[in-house]
C-alpha cells in the first residue's frame, strides 16, 4: 500500500513532472484528452526540481509541457478547496497562452493549450460525470465550429468517481482509481484492472522515489493542508452557530411582537419569554 497520498500536489509534482516520469504524464494526458490530442512525446516546461521547492519557487505545483506538435499542456492537482476554482482555472490557461508569445511573434503562431484540472472536491454543479471537457462553441448553433480551437478545458473531478474495481473500463478509469485508492493497493497484488504498464510503475515506484529530504517536504505539505482544512471547517460550524442564533432571535422577535399585538403587557411577555423588560422594548421596535 502506498504511504504518499499522489493527491496531494507536491507528491503529484514529483510523480508526474519528473523527467524520469514523463511516460506517467503521456499517459494520463492521452486518458483525459481526446484522440485528436493524443500526445507521443513531451516536453517538461518546468520540471520537478526538489532545490526550486525549497526556494519557495513551487508555490503553485502544476505541470506545463509542451509536445512535438506544438501544443501545449498545464496539468494541476488540487486536493483543498477553492471556490473560485474556475476563475483561477481560466486564469492560468490564459497565461500559458500568453507565455507563448515572445517579442516580434505574430499571433497566429499561437499553439492549441489544454488546461487539465485534477480536483479532489467538485466544482461542476449539476453534473454527475466525473470528467467535464469544456471548449468555446457557437451559442447560436450550439455547435463547436472550430474556430476557436486553441481553448480547451478539463476537469476530472475525483470525488465523483465511484467506480468499483469490476466498473474499471478506461485509462482515465485506472489512473483515478490509482490517485483515489493508492492506499489501499498492494504491490504484490494489484488487482486485475490496473495491470497496465505505466499504472504498475507508479504503484511500484510512489514511495520509493521521495527521498528522505522529500519525505519531511511532504510532512510538512500534510500539515498545511490539513491546518487550511481545519480552518474551514471550524469557520463553517461558527458560520452555523451564527445563523442558528440569529434564526432562534428572528422567532423570538416574531413571537414577542405577535404576544403584545394580542393585549399583553411587556411585563406579561418579559416573564413569558425569560427575558429583562429591556430586551422586551428593544424586540418591540
Amino acid at each position: 500500500m502506498c504511504i504518499i497520498n499522489p493527491r496531494v500536489d507536491f507528491a503529484f509534482k514529483k510523480l508526474f513532472g519528473s523527467e524520469e516520469n514523463k511516460d506517467l504524464l503521456i499517459s494520463l494526458i492521452n486518458a483525459i484528452v481526446t484522440k485528436v490530442d493524443q500526445v507521443v512525446e513531451l516536453e517538461l516546461r518546468n520540471p520537478y526540481n526538489v532545490a526550486d521547492y525549497l526556494a519557495d519557487k513551487m508555490s503553485i505545483l502544476d505541470i506545463k509541457a509542451c509536445d512535438a506538435k506544438g501544443r501545449w499542456f498545464n496539468v494541476e492537482m488540487q486536493i483543498g478547496q477553492d471556490l473560485d476554482f474556475d476563475k483561477r482555472a481560466m486564469y492560468y490557461w490564459s497565461k500559458l497562452v500568453t507565455d507563448q508569445l515572445s517579442e516580434g511573434m505574430m499571433f497566429r503562431e499561437l499553439k492549441k493549450t489544454i488546461s487539465i484540472n485534477i480536483l479532489d472536491f467538485n466544482v461542476v454543479p449539476n453534473r454527475e460525470e466525473f470528467h467535464n471537457r469544456y471548449r468555446i462553441m457557437n451559442v447560436a448553433t450550439g455547435e463547436d465550429d472550430q474556430l476557436h480551437d486553441v481553448f480547451e478545458l478539463h476537469y476530472v473531478e475525483l470525488r465523483k468517481f465511484k467506480k468499483s474495481y469490476d466498473e474499471v473500463v478506461t485509462a482515465l478509469d485506472r489512473w483515478s482509481t490509482f490517485l483515489t485508492r493508492a492506499h489501499e493497493i498492494k504491490r504484490d497484488r494489484i488487482p486485475e484492472q490496473l495491470q497496465q504498464d505505466q499504472i504498475i510503475k507508479a504503484i511500484s515506484s510512489v514511495d520509493r522515489m521521495f527521498d528522505e529530504d522529500e519525505r519531511s517536504i511532504y510532512g510538512v505539505r500534510m500539515q498545511a493542508l490539513a491546518d487550511v482544512a481545519n480552518k474551514i471547517a471550524s469557520a463553517k460550524e461558527e458560520g452555523m452557530q451564527k445563523g442558528m442564533q440569529k434564526g432562534r432571535d428572528s422567532a423570538i422577535s416574531l413571537m414577542v411582537n405577535k404576544a403584545f399585538q394580542s393585549g399583553l403587557t411587556q411585563a406579561q411577555i418579559a416573564g413569558m419569554f425569560d427575558l429583562d423588560l429591556a430586551q422586551v422594548e428593544r424586540l418591540l421596535k
